[in-house]
């Protein structure tokens, strides 16, 4: 390829306008999963690892919402609209939420995305973990999410999270009286301690050896 003919493609993707959240509702294919990530759809796919530990951690909190008949609904696809520090708004779809009941049954007929803070987030790491640690951090603490979970179940993270050697973990990150996550890294046999579900019997081994 000519370099001309490089330049002009490079132009072109410079120019192209970036996607509004509001956009991004409009025109988001329905036949998977997707986000908004600066301006552009983004698909996301799965291993069916990834999918298997979402649905264990699914039926563990669906169990302690029916055993502790607590007003929480816990959700896969949940769209909601975050922020960056620079204020640009994104599109995340969490790999589990957990909803105030409320919230969630307020307008049962909506497909619009939420704005309003989830109770929990859950994040399964995957080769992109940039995305999770830090952006997603980033944009959930902004939201006000009140517990944010990580999942690194290959320890693909740097080795400042994971340690050297690096060991799979699990994050749990709660967001304090100034609206700041503090982190909390569980690994093996430590057991979880969640905000949302305090009498939850789960350790990190179970999650991770999965």
């Amino acid at each position: 390829m000519a370099i001309a003919e490089i330049h002009n493609e490079q132009k072109a993707v410079e120019s192209k306008p970036k996607l509004s959240f509001e956009k991004f509702l409009q025109i988001c294919p329905t036949d998977g999963r997707y986000e908004l990530v600066d301006g552009e759809i983004i698909v996301v796919a799965n291993t069916r690892q990834h999918e298997d530990i979402v649905a264990f951690i699914y039926k563990k909190f669906d169990g302690e919402i029916d055993r502790l008949d607590l007003n929480f609904v816990v959700r896969q696809n949940v769209s909601i609209k975050t922020a960056r520090n620079d204020s640009s708004s994104q599109g995340r779809v969490p790999d589990l939420s957990v909803v105030n009941r409320n919230i969630w049954r307020s307008n049962p007929s909506d497909y619009s995305a939420f704005i309003e803070p989830l109770q929990l987030a859950v994040e399964v790491v995957s080769s992109n973990w940039e995305d999770d640690y830090i952006d997603k951090f980033e944009e959930y603490q902004n939201m006000g999410i009140s517990e944010y979970w990580i999942i690194d179940y290959l320890a693909n993270g740097s080795r400042n999270f994971l340690g050297n050697p690096k060991k799979k973990s699990v994050f749990v990150n709660l967001l304090d009286e100034n609206g700041k996550y503090q982190t909390t890294r569980f690994t093996g046999d430590d057991k979880i301690n969640s905000r949302t579900f305090p009498e939850l019997d789960l350790t990190a081994a179970q999650i991770l050896n999965i």
